[in-house]
């Protein structure tokens, strides 16, 4: 029973990690079903290849080689990895070592191990060029405003726990060949180890029980940091390991610059020129665009999770960077930090939302930033998972304008022009031939 007793312990602490982490995944989804339905259901073929090639392929990680191509180390080693958590899961449950070496081809299974750890060295040495870069280097979009407090804590969090792992990782397979070759009881020769065997010198000296011992503590150390990452994820902007691949899949298809109709608006246009068609139907919407985050649909709710803060967006944005106050990131951030707030004010009022005097629009996000956008989609070009802070823009631009009838100046002139000249300029149309010949 003493012989079994890691092992129900370490069953134990796997079931409560993944239970809470099920219910994590459950309170995320709960939140972003707060947002209003929209259809992302068509195309299911194009929208699959579009996650393939976005999320799976990371091709719009590459656009920027130096920092794409270091994801991508960390995304596939992050992978391959994970064959080698599968192994440690199922020793931890049933106390054996290295449970695929059984059933695997003894070359094949070299193989492995020696690709693990080979991954495991890339990871490293990307970890921490990204902290360098991150840290040292002064890179503008690093340094804006938004990144201060616990993005940046939170960012350089996650690059110290995966060294950690890492690290963590290669002195277990250190240690546990040491332990094979001085034939300890359960130790038989199985793996190859390129990486970890360069740090065997800095433990061949001790005795086998105290090889045995710290040989323990990685191993559990490790696999406990795996299970509290896993946990932490949802507290994380990490959270994108998971969401990319929803993200991109419900991503928006239609050509960039399209936006959206409003039906109910439609619906009144249609019926100025065919009031024949008129119903007695109540075409009328409680509410036009968007000044809360309730106000917006499940895919914004779900982009505002699935920011990286990575920043490309900002860095791309015309209107950032001019000098406006404008940042694509900021709207990502302050749109999920406003979730989070309703979130818990619902949880707190037994699945309703009081009204706690705070709204996304002025409170979070000025009208400023929202008037210095230029429309252009740079940002949603620029995102890696195809986020779309512009259609969180455009709804609180058509709260403003059609609920609060506050329109940016140069807009309203440009209206008025429009209807009084049937042009965006302030020429009357008998002097607008005129005007030409002037111009010439």
């Amino acid at each position: 029973m003493i012989s079994l007793l890691p092992n129900i312990i370490f069953s134990l602490i796997l079931i409560i990690a993944i239970g809470f982490f099920v219910r994590n995944i459950q309170k995320l989804i709960n939140v972003i079903k707060l947002g209003k339905p929209i259809n992302r259901s068509d195309n299911p073929r194009k929208r699959f290849l579009n996650m393939a090639r976005v999320a799976l392929g990371q091709s719009k990680m590459v656009t920027k080689p130096i920092s794409g191509l270091l994801h991508v180390i960390v995304y596939i080693g992050f992978i391959i990895i994970n064959i080698e958590l599968l192994e440690i899961l199922i020793d931890g449950v049933i106390g054996s070592h290295r449970f695929f070496s059984k059933y695997f081809n003894p070359y094949f299974y070299n193989f492995l191990i020696a690709s693990f750890e080979v991954f495991a060295l890339l990871v490293l040495i990307s970890v921490v060029i990204f902290w360098t870069r991150r840290n040292l280097m002064n890179i503008k979009r690093f340094l804006s405003s938004e990144m201060k407090g616990w993005p940046k804590f939170d960012a350089d969090n996650i690059l110290y726990f995966e060294i950690v792992l890492m690290l963590l990782f290669l002195s277990m397979n250190a240690t546990d060949l040491i332990l094979q070759n001085r034939d300890f009881e359960g130790y038989y020769k199985a793996g190859a180890f390129p990486i970890s065997s360069f740090l065997v010198p800095l433990f061949d000296s001790f005795s086998t029980s105290t090889v045995y011992v710290l040989e323990r503590i990685f191993w559990w150390l490790h696999i406990l940091g795996i299970l509290f990452f896993l946990n932490y994820l949802y507290y994380s902007k990490h959270l994108h390991i998971l969401l990319a691949f929803p993200n991109t899949y419900y991503s928006n298809l239609e050509e960039k610059g399209k936006f959206s109709v409003l039906q109910s608006v439609k619906n009144e246009v249609m019926l100025m020129f065919y009031p024949e068609k008129a119903s007695n139907e109540n075409n009328q919407v409680e509410k036009f665009g968007a000044s809360d985050v309730l106000d917006l649909n499940w895919v914004q709710l779900m982009n505002a999770y699935s920011c990286t803060e990575c920043g490309r967006c900002s860095s791309e944005c015309p209107a950032n960077q001019t000098g406006k106050k404008l940042s694509p990131r900021k709207v990502m951030m302050d749109t999920r930090d406003r979730l989070e707030k309703v979130s818990i004010n619902i949880s707190k009022n037994k699945g309703n939302f009081v009204d706690d005097g705070d709204r996304l629009l002025d409170n979070y996000i000025s009208k400023e930033e929202l008037w210095a956008c230029t429309s252009c989609n740079a940002c949603v070009d620029a995102c890696p998972i195809n986020i779309d802070p512009l259609s969180i823009i455009m709804d609180m631009r058509q709260y403003l304008i059609m609920e609060e009838s506050s329109a940016h100046p140069d807009l309203n002139n440009m209206m008025n022009n429009i209807e009084n000249n049937g042009a965006p300029w302030p020429y009357n149309q008998l002097d607008r031939e005129l005007w030409v010949q002037e111009t010439q």
